[in-house]
């Protein structure tokens, strides 16, 4: 089995890890712009060898797992290569640009397009990890315009990976992903950039920051050049929630304003159901 991964970082590389598991004899090749991040792969066993796009003819898989904007260039080009056996797979957070990009390319029923929503706010080869994806949910787009027997292949392989799959049309997708995903890594950076601000005023606030601050600013660690293309491709849609969530901002400071603590107790318990939620999408 050859795989080829386009991309080794948090995702890609987790991947092929899990995939060197169930598949051990699987050769991992790598393909990464940044000739130290391929190197780094080789060193951490990440990926086997260095790997070509005309190589890609020979593949079984290819994994592309690149910033979303760089992903637009390189998936037409990944399709203008593969065999008639390759599948081909990009899991970036935003589907809508990605899909459109390969709607009339000959090759468009070897690709899948696919929203593995897993991660930690870590970047590069040594932020791979096994077993990232056990347990977590993957989103397929179109998944009609995908061979039936290439896409039985692909589903197979994340099923193995502990992976549940859900089916959504590409523009549902980049929707409801701006809320559960994209603001709250927009929240992150922007509570990380008012403490620090507060910071260069008071040096001792970091000394007084617990578990609750750091868990919540966590996502402020996630790369600027995977975020930037992923909001500037959504940016409908998380205009549309930074207006929803800066319009609760600014009812919570009224209601501390009028000193209404009752509806501000309010607010929060109503809010408290969410635990059952997400109780709930864990069984």
């Amino acid at each position: 089995m050859n795989i080829h991964v386009i991309g080794i970082g948090l995702i890609g590389g987790s991947m092929v890890l899990d995939i060197k598991t169930l598949h051990p004899e699987a050769t991992i090749f790598g393909i990464d712009a940044n000739e130290n991040h391929l190197a780094e792969a080789i060193n951490l066993g990440v990926v086997d060898v260095a790997g070509k796009l005309e190589d890609l003819i020979e593949a079984d898989f290819v994994i592309v797992a690149v910033p979303v904007d760089v992903a637009l260039i390189v998936l037409p080009k990944v399709l203008d290569v593969i065999g008639e056996n390759t599948i081909v797979f990009e899991v970036g957070s935003t589907k809508t640009l990605i899909c459109e990009a390969v709607t009339n390319h000959p090759r468009r029923r070897n690709f899948i397009a696919t929203h593995p929503i897993a991660g930690t706010e870590f970047s590069g080869p040594s932020a791979a990890i096994k077993g990232l994806f056990e347990g977590k949910t993957n989103i397929i787009c179109e998944v009609e315009k995908t061979t039936f027997k290439l896409q039985e292949k692909a589903l197979d392989l994340f099923k193995s990976m502990g992976m549940r799959i859900r089916y959504m049309e590409p523009k549902s997708h980049d929707k409801h992903i701006a809320y559960v995903s994209h603001l709250s890594h927009i929240s992150a950076f922007m509570l990380g950039k008012t403490v620090i601000n507060k910071e260069k005023d008071e040096q001792d606030i970091f000394d007084m920051a617990g578990s609750g601050f750091e868990s919540t600013v966590r996502l402020a660690k996630s790369s600027p050049a995977m975020w930037t293309p992923i909001f500037k491709q959504n940016k409908k849609n998380v205009i549309k929630t930074l207006e929803e969530y800066i319009s609760n901002l600014s009812k919570f400071k009224e209601l501390l304003e009028s000193e209404d603590y009752d509806a501000i107790y309010n607010e929060m318990q109503s809010v408290n159901k969410i635990k059952e939620i997400l109780n709930g999408m864990k069984k």
